[in-house]
């Protein structure tokens, strides 16, 4: 078996000062589909710590809407928190390029992951991270700006986003993990199967 990771299309989410983000009020952001896997309710827990240290934080939570019960409980304890407020509960974006650009954290506390696009896509844009401590997101360790952690734990999830407020944008070498680099390796593995075919 030969297993070929995804790739990131740096045409698209090139690293960026964040000159582009238009607010000063630190934007918190998570993508992902509304389903437990991605645990959304830990972040609005985390988020409800974060603002006791950054009163103007916002979080915006962005996907597909897999789970609906699952998406009223994040709303549900959202408003159980008094937080609703600062928290935006939203829909799938196709822009996402512009939603890291604008955004100062990309947090993904997910349970488990195959080889996230959205983490990888979070990683060229030079945003700083805050993920969960799962195998799938264990090659980035040590990445700058890049911070796994256990999200399970609530206070640790929530400082980690704090200290994560306070950092700046930073470039992150993603060798081996761009499109060119899977199409490659695609390609590698048709010419074992069909020698005849010829790179181009």
């Amino acid at each position: 078996m030969t297993v070929v990771p995804n790739g990131v299309d740096l045409a698209r989410f090139a690293f960026t000062d964040g000159g582009q983000r238009e607010s000063t009020v630190p934007h918190i952001v998570q993508i992902g589909r509304y389903a437990p896997v991605k645990n959304q309710l830990l972040t609005v827990r985390a988020f409800s710590g974060v603002l006791k240290q950054v009163e103007n934080a916002q979080l915006t939570l962005y996907g597909v809407v897999e789970d609906p019960d699952y998406q009223r409980a994040v709303v549900a304890l959202e408003t159980e928190l008094g937080i609703a407020e600062r928290v935006v509960v939203a829909g799938p974006r196709s822009d996402v390029a512009t939603v890291l650009s604008e955004s100062s954290v990309f947090v993904m506390p997910s349970r488990s992951e195959g080889h996230s696009v959205a983490f990888l896509e979070a990683l060229a844009s030079g945003v700083p991270i805050v993920a969960s401590r799962i195998p799938a997101f264990a090659f980035a360790n040590g990445f700058p700006g890049v911070q796994l952690v256990d999200t399970d734990n609530t206070r640790c999830y929530a400082e980690a986003i704090v200290t994560a407020l306070g950092q700046e944008r930073v470039q992150r070498s993603l060798a081996g993990l761009t499109l060119r680099d899977t199409a490659e390796r695609y390609r590698a593995i048709a010419r074992q199967v069909c020698p005849a075919v010829s790179p181009r």
